[in-house]
């Protein structure tokens, strides 16, 4: 079953190219999103989500990269939460 990871400390400029380079070490990327702030010419939110194939590859990719420099600065990768919303 595919896990859906949450990743944080995202540098600005980074594409998802060259995320999808760094978390493919892992193993199989299922899908990769860099969130974009549309009322900022699609500027980074500096945080992201990738979805991993397997529970295995997903520890992996936090184990590689969790509290690693990414370009600078240090990626948060945890497995991701459903939103809460304000009630």
């Amino acid at each position: 079953m595919n896990k859906r990871l949450f990743v944080g400390g995202i540098p600005w400029a980074a594409t998802e190219d060259e995320l999808r380079s760094a978390f493919e070490k892992a193993g199989t990327i299922v899908d990769l999103q860099i969130r974009r702030d549309p009322t900022r010419d699609n500027q980074s939110k500096g945080f992201g989500f990738v979805e991993m194939a397997t529970d295995e590859e997903a520890q992996a990719a936090i184990d590689l990269l969790n509290g690693k420099d990414f370009q600078g600065r240090t990626l948060t990768v945890n497995e991701a939460r459903p939103m809460r919303r304000p009630e």
